[in-house]
């Protein structure tokens, strides 16, 4: 198996220490920056004459750093990858230029599960800050909404079947196994809106679906979360719903939200991403290293 000649990661990995080591075993040269470049032209320069490539989320490696760095072959995305339209590499201009892009799928939704229920919970129970209704509540029989029906929506809706609640979902493709496995409406978005008091969006990054006219139908008095990496809706009319009587928002991340919500009294938002457990970074980890060795095998 050929080693790179030489690895760069253009920004934090988001593995564990002990995994960045075994990354940097796969190339006779490495270098591993600790910030997040804010330029192309930083991106750029990092990146040099590496023909691997490594990154997160966070940073974009579009037509510009790929026509300038002519010696990429390999660039491994540490986080989701779903679809070209939705990464944060031009993948279809890479692919042009035989440059292979990777990522990696299925590795954190355990924790994400795990957030939905304690903060609605925490908010239906009234043992945060906030008390969603005038008495506690439980979760059964609460109508609840998942927009997505993908992986991490498919783990939500069986969550909350289990704990009882009266699931419906939209997504952009039915999924008949799993509304006969939970007996489990499929609405349009609209009547999804029109029906539920919780709504979960589950979208890929850049998919946005909610916008003014989809908050008014919705109405007030209901709670959103969204466990997407950035915002499914359009931020100036989450705010604009969020100065209505009774409504909630939810996002483990505050980049799920936007920044001009953060710090409004009924918003909570967390620091870091529920799907970057420990036990998630070990999942992802691998799937990183096993996408190089595969590619190393047969390049």
């Amino acid at each position: 198996m050929k080693k790179f000649k030489k690895m760069v990661a253009i920004e934090p990995t988001k593995l564990l220490p002990e995994w960045d080591e075994k990354l940097k075993t796969l190339a006779e040269e490495t270098v591993f920056y600790e910030d997040i470049p804010t330029e192309s032209s930083t991106i750029i320069e990092r990146i040099g004459d590496a023909d691997c490539v490594m990154l997160s989320f966070t940073s974009f490696i579009d037509k510009e750093v790929l026509d300038a760095c002519p010696n990429i072959r390999y660039i491994g995305i540490c986080a989701s990858l779903y679809a070209p339209e939705n990464a944060n590499v031009d993948i279809l201009h890479a692919e042009k230029k035989g440059i292979l892009v990777t990522g990696v799928r299925d590795y954190g939704d355990e924790g994400v599960k795990e957030y939905a229920i304690s903060e609605l919970v925490r908010l239906l129970q009234g043992r945060g800050p906030a008390m969603w209704k005038d008495e506690p509540m439980e979760l059964t029989n609460v109508k609840v909404g998942i927009v997505g029906m993908g992986t991490v929506g498919s783990l939500l809706a069986r969550t909350m079947n289990f704990f009882g609640m009266d699931v419906s979902y939209y997504s952009r493709t039915r999924k008949p196994e799993i509304e006969k496995e939970l007996g489990m409406d499929y609405l349009s978005l609209d009547d999804l809106l029109g029906k539920v008091d919780i709504l979960i969006t589950c979208l890929n990054k850049n998919v946005v679906l909610l916008d003014e006219v989809a908050f008014n139908k919705y109405g007030n008095g209901k709670i959103l979360m969204n466990v997407s990496i950035a915002p499914s809706h359009e931020v100036s009319a989450l705010k604009t719903w969020l100065a209505q009587p009774g409504n909630y928002a939810f996002s483990d991340t505050e980049a799920g939200l936007g920044e001009d919500v953060i710090g409004l009294p009924n918003v909570f938002a967390g620091k870091t991403n529920a799907g970057l457990t420990s036990m998630a970074k070990v999942r992802l980890a691998q799937k990183v290293i096993d996408n190089i060795e595969n590619f190393q095998k047969t390049n």
